[in-house]
């Protein structure tokens, strides 16, 4: 296996993967990549502390060459110009699953290389970087996988079964693009209302009027993806209520992570992906819009000080 992005979500995956018995190689880069070979990678979680004192990393997949499985877990805004770096691991029969936010992971991968070599996924985790080398894991940790037509497969059943001994729950899904868009539903509200209030999911289950804003948001998200022909269930704003509620009240989005240090946002592609799309299919997205318009300051980064200091005018008599 591979992990083209070893951050939080890859890794988290594929240190619990590598430590359960498979033969995982990550590709990574800068100061984490650095830490990575000579400090090897930890995993500070609240299911257990793992330490990997040894793992197969690089900035270079043709060191690798092809593989049976790939993660592709870079950030989205990455994701378009790092799909390059799938080409050399691509085998006969490799399957590259997407793990990233949103939607449009699955045609950013089948556009690099092919629709026959990609699958779809995505997770439910709360994991961040927290220094080079060393992985936060603070809640969830539950891995989807699919063929894009339903079918199943030797190389996803043989994922499968090598994901059982990790630790984490597992699901080979035979509708993978419906569980794409039900976590889009719930991720879009959850990343946005978290960024926008710089708050925990605890203070906006606790607030009747920010989790109705919670609510209207995945209405909001659930109406574009039924009139993109998804069959989004119908429980599932029941689910975010109820999924919410029962979350650490600590739990903190990625995107606020991101906002809290400074880096760079996935906006475009979670609320501002819901205006997007919403505009395309005919269907008004007010919540999400007013996320988008809030958070769009911040969407390359916190501003610096020249971007937001102004000028003092003097008072003319």
């Amino acid at each position: 296996m591979a992990v083209v992005g070893a951050g939080g979500v890859g890794g988290y995956f594929g240190g619990r993967l590598a430590a359960a018995g498979a033969h995982v190689s990550f590709v990574a880069r800068g100061a984490h990549l650095d830490a990575l070979r000579s400090r090897g990678l930890t995993i500070r979680s609240c299911k257990g502390d793992l330490h990997l004192p040894h793992v197969h990393a690089t900035d270079d997949p043709a060191a690798i060459g092809p593989v049976d499985i790939v993660f592709f877990t870079v950030k989205l805004y990455d994701a378009e110009a790092g799909a390059h770096l799938l080409i050399p691991l691509v085998g006969a029969d490799t399957a590259v699953i997407p793990l990233q936010n949103g939607v449009d992971g699955v045609d950013i991968v089948a556009g690099a290389v092919g629709r026959p070599h990609t699958a779809g996924g995505t997770v439910y985790v709360a994991a961040v970087v927290d220094e080079p080398g060393v992985i936060r894991h603070s809640a969830l940790d539950h891995l989807i996988f699919g063929e894009l037509d339903g079918t199943r497969t030797p190389r996803l059943e043989r994922l499968f079964d090598v994901c059982r001994p990790a630790g984490f729950q597992t699901t080979l899904s035979d509708n993978v693009q419906v569980d794409i868009w039900t976590k889009f539903v719930r991720l879009s509200v959850f990343s946005g209302m978290t960024a926008v209030t710089r708050c925990p999911i605890g203070p906006i289950v606790g607030d009747p009027e920010l989790f109705e804003m919670v609510k209207a948001a995945a209405r909001e998200t659930m109406a574009v993806a039924r009139a993109k022909g998804v069959a989004v269930p119908d429980t599932v704003i029941d689910d975010v209520d109820r999924a919410y509620r029962a979350l650490p009240k600590h739990m903190k989005s990625s995107m606020l992570e991101d906002l809290e240090r400074g880096r760079r946002l996935e906006l475009p592609w979670l609320s501002g992906a819901v205006v997007r799309l919403g505009r395309e299919v005919g269907i008004d997205t007010p919540t999400h819009r007013f996320i988008a318009a809030v958070l769009n300051p911040h969407v390359n980064g916190s501003p610096t000080p020249a971007e937001t200091v102004q000028e003092s005018v003097p008072i003319q008599p």
